[in-house]
């Protein structure tokens, strides 16, 4: 796991201030995702317990819109680039570098976690781990909101990311994965973005029994 995860930070940290140009917008461009958080956020403040966590925050901007919406938002991720920028932009909030597998949240904690294409450069053989770790740290009732690149067909693809290596996820197989992590999917959105790559944007909800 170390492996691919110390290319993804550098070739994360490289290109900081580019991505957070991009998505400097709080997704005001993507009216699905938006709604999604949006939903998520009032999930989360049903549950009673505000504290969240966006897992692989980037710069910075969802811990922002989490925040925005009531929640006790703070971000982390494995880039300390990202992290460096995230501090300077959002400096009231609080970000912080970590590894998935190992997430630095005590125990049965959180009422939410967001992981909003965070996941997509893990290998399939690896992702359970990082699942389960997620709904370690969530409290009873506590949601979990995953999206990523969704495919239509049986199995997940590999494909070259801007970035660094990525995965395509099929939703059925995502979601049995989150099962197997002890969390209850119970809502999804699926749609086409119009994609160059064809893929589906994909959002998944899931609780934490």
């Amino acid at each position: 796991m170390a492996e691919h995860q110390d290319e993804t930070r550098t070739a994360y940290d490289g290109v900081v201030e580019l991505y957070a140009s991009l998505f400097a917008d709080r997704l005001e461009t993507q009216p699905f995702a938006r709604a999604m958080i949006g939903t998520f956020a009032e999930l989360v403040r049903g549950t009673g317990n505000p504290r969240t966590a966006d897992v692989g925050c980037g710069p910075g901007h969802l811990t922002a819109m989490l925040h925005d919406q009531g929640l006790d938002a703070f971000g982390l991720d494995l880039s300390p680039g990202m992290v460096g920028h995230a501090r300077r932009a959002h400096p009231a909030l609080r970000f912080d570098e970590a590894r998935m597998e190992a997430l630095p949240v005590e125990d049965g904690t959180l009422g939410g976690v967001l992981a909003h294409y965070s996941m997509i450069h893990t290998p399939p053989g690896e992702l359970p781990a990082l699942l389960a770790e997620q709904a370690r740290v969530l409290a009873p009732g506590g949601l979990l909101m995953a999206s990523f690149f969704g495919t239509e067909g049986p199995e997940p693809v590999r494909f070259d990311h801007k970035v660094a290596p990525a995965y395509s996820w099929p939703a059925d197989r995502f979601a049995e994965l989150l099962a197997g992590a002890g969390l209850v999917p119970f809502a999804r959105l699926l749609h086409d973005p119009a994609s160059e790559r064809g893929f589906l944007d994909t959002h998944l909800l899931a609780r934490r029994p």
